[in-house]
């Protein structure tokens, strides 16, 4: 009986949110969050790690892609089966244990969100710089400010929010296409596609092609990052079952063929050997040089343009999605009461919204974009693997249950699209064990923090 009852509560789509984001809305938030300045500058490390091999990078940006798209495919599984607010805080709960998802929640509520809108505040202030003169203490005060205006505009429900979003995915995209379909039409360069020298390269640097394209690969993931957001929001999701796939689809399909793309008019425009020197330099913004050379004096101001556009649709997406994470905690009943209450009008979880704001300016003011970007980096992405393997674990506790959307080509999808992210974490924790170790020490604190309210809500049920 218990069992039936929980069942129904997963797979109802009765909501006290309101329901007013549809599918644009959803492709706007996921394409906002994953669309950062990232696609000026991240082709250079993707190059780097294929032994400058155009070809073999442009391979990789699709594998990337294909890889993302997968993970989004295993989210549109659950997120239809399961259409609550609070992603992955709820398939963890269920496939594993609800202290599983709820440090995954804890993770994003100290400093995965609050870290992640924090890092991208002051990244939006430094490009800021270009025009006006502003001091350290200047992008700090900056970043707050624009924090204030996100937080408050949040508060007054979901429909501005995504309409705001909509708006500044749009925008963000014009100064993009701009250089890229300029790019790609005066751009009279034929890159040499061809995958020969890969081979040379990897016996020279003991290495394989394969262990090229999986390292390429990990340097595209980060720009693909973002996708995960949406299912947070699925009790506002206008008709849930049919709009959350298809904004998962179109959102990372089209973010796929961008990236493809604005990497490949870059090769029509320059030189192969100036990328390389640009690479070798350690100036990495090639999409910057393509802007300046395609469009003169006014590329620098449109690239510009575009990234801190860019920037503002990341920041507005996480400030919109991650909320509903901390509401799911707290309607588990592991979190503050206040979580799981909706402002009586505009429907929104304010009080996670406005704590989300507060540390987010808190963690301005302690730590710099570096540290901000690496902290959160591991623990992300064990949790996306979690989320995965939370596919077939959930297909043998609940077979009865209707599933309007399944993973393409399951159980090997699946499995290797986990594998995929767990050598990311490896990777990851490698290249930066300290903040790894930093990161990882986070869910250990929040498991803490699960048993004290595990032990309140018991006596209380007493």
């Amino acid at each position: 009986m218990e069992d039936e009852k929980r069942l129904k509560e997963l797979t109802t789509e009765q909501t006290e949110f309101k329901r007013e984001i549809g599918v644009f809305g959803g492709v706007s938030i996921i394409g906002g969050i994953m669309i950062g300045s990232g696609i000026f500058y991240l082709g250079s490390y993707v190059l780097q790690r294929t032994g400058m091999n155009s070809g073999l990078a442009l391979i990789c940006w699709i594998i990337a892609g294909i890889i993302s798209l997968f993970g989004g495919l295993c989210y549109a599984e659950l997120g239809t089966a399961m259409p609550k607010a609070g992603g992955r805080v709820v398939y963890l709960n269920e496939a594993f244990h609800p202290v599983v998802g709820f440090t995954a929640g804890f993770t994003d509520w100290l400093v995965g969100g609050p870290g992640s809108i924090a890092a991208v505040a002051i990244a939006l202030m430094e490009v800021l710089r270009s025009f006006f003169d502003i001091s350290g203490f200047g992008i700090k005060m900056g970043a707050i400010v624009l924090i204030v205006a996100l937080t408050a505009y949040n508060l007054v429900g979901v429909k501005i929010a995504s309409v705001v979003q909509s708006l500044s995915m749009i925008a963000k995209l014009v100064p993009v296409g701009i250089v890229m379909l300029v790019a790609l039409f005066v751009g009279r360069i034929s890159p040499d596609l061809s995958l020969g020298q890969a081979s040379d390269y990897a016996a020279a640097n003991d290495t394989s092609v394969l262990g090229m394209i999986a390292i390429a690969v990990v340097a595209s993931l980060w720009a693909y990052e973002g996708w995960t957001n949406l299912n947070t929001v699925a009790e506002e999701i206008k008709n849930p079952k049919r709009n959350l796939p298809l904004a998962l689809i179109i959102g990372i399909g089209g973010v796929t063929v961008l990236y493809t793309l604005f990497n490949f008019a870059i090769m029509k425009v320059l030189p192969h050997e100036q990328i390389v020197a640009m690479i070798n330099a350690e100036d990495l913004y090639l999409g910057t040089a393509v802007a300046e050379k395609v469009l003169g004096s006014a590329g620098a101001v449109v690239v510009s343009i575009g990234m801190i556009l860019a920037m503002f649709g990341t920041a507005n997406g996480m400030v919109l999605a991650q909320p509903r994470m901390y509401y799911a905690m707290a309607e588990e009943g592991h979190f503050f009461k206040s979580f799981a209450k909706l402002h009586p009008k505009y429907k929104v979880p304010y009080a996670p919204i406005i704590v989300q704001g507060v540390l987010s300016i808190a963690l301005v003011l302690m730590r710099n974009l570096d540290q901000l970007t690496n902290l959160v980096v591991v623990v992300a992405m064990i949790y996306n693997a979690l989320v995965i393997l939370a596919v077939p674990i959930l297909r043998k506790k609940y077979p009865n249950i209707e599933r309007p959307y399944k993973v393409w080509f399951y159980p090997v999808s699946v499995i290797i699209t986990a594998l995929i992210f767990i050598g990311l974490i490896v990777i990851s924790a490698i290249d930066d064990p300290v903040n790894g170790a930093m990161g990882l020490s986070v869910p250990f604190i929040g498991a803490i923090v699960y048993y004290v309210f595990d032990m309140k809500l018991k006596r209380e049920k007493k």
